[in-house]
């Protein structure tokens, strides 16, 4: 599967909100929590990102089980637009993007039916918008694994951890 989204290179040099326009992204408002936890935690120079889901600005969810109801494609859609949401929390948290180093790890969840086996292709749409918003620091360590459910019965939940500069 090709990403579906032209890249715009690695040139480190330009900032992650001229990366957003060039690949015709607005930031969303961080979406709130849905139960009894916080949107992130920010801890000396990392900040970790709580899961996100596949909602969209007008708070409608992506739902159902990935190799039943939706497609490898439209499970990396998903996955990409859970990575704008987590680009949004990262932006409430910090107030500029710029101050992160590096994405460091995501552990990504699909919603999958128990014989579904792509659930890296899935996580990729979140994987490649990272690295079109941040170049180089944006490759990362990742999991990427299937369950049997998850909340709300969303196709996708993605967490972050992310290196801020000193």
């Amino acid at each position: 599967m090709s990403n579906p989204v032209k890249p715009i290179g690695n040139n480190n040099a330009a900032s992650p909100y001229d990366r957003l326009a060039a690949l015709g992204i607005k930031l969303p408002d961080a979406p709130p929590p849905i139960a009894n936890f916080v949107t992130h935690v920010l801890e000396g120079n990392i900040l970790y990102l709580s899961g996100q889901g596949p909602r969209e600005a007008d708070g409608r969810l992506h739902t159902g089980k990935v190799g039943i109801d939706q497609d490898v494609d439209a499970a990396y859609n998903h996955a990409r637009l859970t990575g704008i949401n987590l680009l949004a929390v990262m932006h409430q948290a910090l107030g500029d993007l710029n101050r992160i180093k590096r994405v460091v790890k995501l552990f990504g969840m699909v919603n999958a039916e128990p014989h579904f086996e792509d659930h890296p292709r899935v996580i990729n749409g979140c994987s490649d918008l990272f690295i079109d918003v941040f170049g180089d620091n944006g490759q990362h360590a990742r999991s990427a694994v299937g369950f049997g459910s998850l909340p709300g019965n969303i196709t996708v939940e993605i967490e972050a951890i992310v290196a801020l500069h000193d």
